[in-house]
């Protein structure tokens, strides 16, 4: 990886202006220094924001179109090109200050407006502002978006606001200071035991508490082991970690440094889906400045502590999220499961049989703000058996998709309806699929439910790594079952019958009632073939996989049922379901359905249209027009 990165961190980076920090006064006196010069308050910036979803979009175009006004007006402008803000669904965005107005939408054509009207003018150029909708005023100041409102930013804490790139940022905004914290005033009991008072539990989806793991890693035998942080996000629409990977990597290594420091651990892996190029190339960079700084290597900070960090790509997999798969496939082997014990924290569990710790990035990237806050601080948000916040992706049939990070035991109604702004096309709620493809199904009668392990668990669903997909009227409860069942299903590793063989059969039950074959018992089928892949599977990806189902047949039972015994999709969204045809009585002989229709389908006769079911694909072109 530092091969072939070797280009793009001179080009972004001088390595030549860093010096080896060999003691931790020389970091403190450095972080004075940097929170000094790096961010003063006076000075013109823009925040820009280049993940992905952004970078997609346009955002160095307007960061080019930024340098070039910059240059014509002869005014000094610092641009950051910071990790992800959050609000993908109005990308590119950026934050001007000192007057901290932020804009949505941005394209290069807008740059010379803002330059002129928030730059030089102090002012708001209002056409590049957030708006809840077309007639409502616009809102100048981030923090009084509802999107941004109800957060609280922990994991994400400098997402947006340093250069994932530059070490020096990360310092500047207080980076590295539980680091020392630890090093200097804590020995590696106190901050085992600090994150086990904090109750930190794993961000991952199975919500194991971080300090009792940690505490069984550290008492496994022997001197070598390994810490581990599991990059491979697999989940359909999720992309929490890979945020914190691109947008503050630093955080991630610290965080991995203290868990090393607390169970006497000098070896870190990072494994992250080759599908994240931008993240391991942020990775590979913070791992170098990091080395280069002496706060990765050897004697870190003259102290006796020694860590190294290196970086494991994975193909894909989804399977490969599941710990003992991931461990495989780190060691080079197919990422098959293996029956356990022993655990990853024993002797012949972890990676190359030695013990090792394995937490998921968001799980880590907590740790800094716990040890440097205290126990106490993390307890004071979210609840008592699930403190802290958690991190989501927002995606799916609302308005405002994006990244959010909010307390434990906030409402799902907040989160959809509050920060994302509610249904797109203010059409009708139907569901929120929570925890990915092995989570469930919430409907409407839980959406005042608060959101934390116990209370997700409580009606069928998990917490996950965080994905959140909001479902609304369009969408048959079906269709989405057999979508998720399908990616696991096609996922498979295959090694154990009971998911390779019963996620198959399930799966082909789905296909039928979609199509229009469902027979009277399908659903009971359907319920028992779910039970036995749960108590069956080799790994908790086979059995957490009929989630999906077990839950919409639980609280969209009725859906089945008129896709079994009516032949009837009320979403319309089944092409094996029904028919289309014109009613004579309301049709007005418009013509717009023959218009729209691709497929010949629609004919006119002399008094009136009908649809041609031979040619009909049920594309719903016409009841659309129409």
């Amino acid at each position: 990886v530092r091969g072939r990165l070797r280009q793009a961190r001179n080009d972004r980076f001088d390595f030549k202006e860093m010096k080896k920090l060999d003691s931790i006064g020389k970091l403190s006196e450095l972080r004075e220094a940097l929170s000094k010069e790096t961010f003063k308050p006076d000075t013109l910036r823009a925040r820009v924001c280049c993940g992905t979803a952004c970078t997609a979009t346009g955002s160095y175009k307007v960061i080019d179109a930024f340098q070039q006004e910059s240059s014509k007006s002869g005014v000094e402008l610092e641009i950051v090109k910071t990790g992800c803000q959050g609000l993908c669904q109005k990308g590119p965005v950026l934050k001007i200050e000192p007057a901290d107005i932020f804009y949505q939408r941005t394209k290069p054509v807008n740059v010379p407006w803002i330059m002129s009207y928030s730059i030089l003018g102090n002012m708001p150029y209002r056409q590049g502002l957030y708006r809840d909708s077309f007639l409502s005023e616009p809102v100048p100041i981030m923090t009084d978006i509802p999107f941004y409102k109800k957060q609280k930013r922990i994991a994400l804490r400098n997402n947006g606001n340093i250069d994932p790139c530059n070490i020096n940022h990360y310092i500047a905004v207080g980076g590295y200071a539980a680091l020392e914290k630890a090093l200097s005033s804590m020995t590696p009991d106190d901050v085992l035991n600090e994150v086990d008072k904090a109750n930190l539990r794993g961000r991952g989806g199975a919500g194991f508490p971080a300090g009792k793991k940690w505490k069984h890693s550290k008492g496994a035998p022997g001197d070598i082991r390994f810490v581990i942080a599991n990059g491979d996000e697999g989940d359909p629409g999720a992309f929490m970690d890979r945020s914190i990977m691109e947008g503050d990597p630093h955080s991630l290594l610290e965080g991995m440094m203290l868990c090393a420091y607390a169970i006497n651990a000098k070896y870190g892996i990072i494994y992250v889906r080759h599908e994240y190029p931008l993240a391991v190339k942020n990775l590979g960079l913070a791992i170098k400045q990091a080395e280069e700084k002496g706060l990765i290597g050897k004697n870190i900070l003259g102290t006796n502590f020694c860590f190294t960090v290196d970086i494991r790509e994975g193909a894909g997999a989804f399977v490969c999220g599941e710990s003992t798969a991931l461990i495989a496939s780190i060691e080079g082997e197919r990422g098959f499961p293996r029956p356990r014990p022993p655990r990853l924290s024993e002797p012949g569990g972890g990676a190359w049989g030695y013990p090792s710790n394995l937490n998921n990035i968001e799980t880590y990237a907590c740790v800094p703000v716990i040890v440097e806050k205290g126990s106490s601080y993390f307890l004071s948000i979210g609840t008592q058996n699930s403190p802290g916040t958690k991190v989501f992706a927002l995606t799916g049939k609302v308005k405002n998709t994006g990244l959010v990070e909010v307390p434990m035991g906030i409402t799902l109604r907040e989160i959809i309806f509050d920060i994302g702004g509610g249904i797109l096309g203010d059409k009708k709620f139907k569901a929120v699929q929570t925890g990915g493809p092995s989570g469930g199904c919430i409907p409407a009668e839980h959406l005042d439910l608060p959101v934390d392990f116990d209370s997700l668990a409580s009606v069928g669903s998990m917490m996950g790594s965080g994905g959140m997909v909001v479902i609304d009227e369009d969408n048959c409860i079906v269709d989405v079952a057999k979508f998720f069942l399908s990616f696991t299903q096609s996922e498979s590793c295959g090694k154990c019958p009971p998911c390779r063989i019963g996620t198959y059969q399930m799966l082909e039950i789905l296909k039928r009632i979609a199509s229009g074959k469902g027979e009277e018992g399908d659903i009971e089928r359907l319920e028992k073939l779910g039970k036995k892949i749960v108590k069956g599977s080799l790994c908790g990806l086979g059995s957490s996989a009929p989630n999906p189902v077990l839950t919409t047949i639980r609280y969209f039972r009725e859906e089945y049922e008129e896709h079994i015994r009516d032949k009837y999709c009320r979403a319309k969204v089944c092409s094996g379901l029904g028919m289309f045809r014109i009613e004579h009585d309301e049709c007005f002989l418009c013509g717009l359905c023959k218009q729209a229709c691709a497929y010949g389908a629609v004919k006119e006769t002399r008094k009136n249209f009908f649809i041609d079911q031979d040619y009909c694909t049920k594309c719903k072109a016409c009841y659309t027009a129409c």
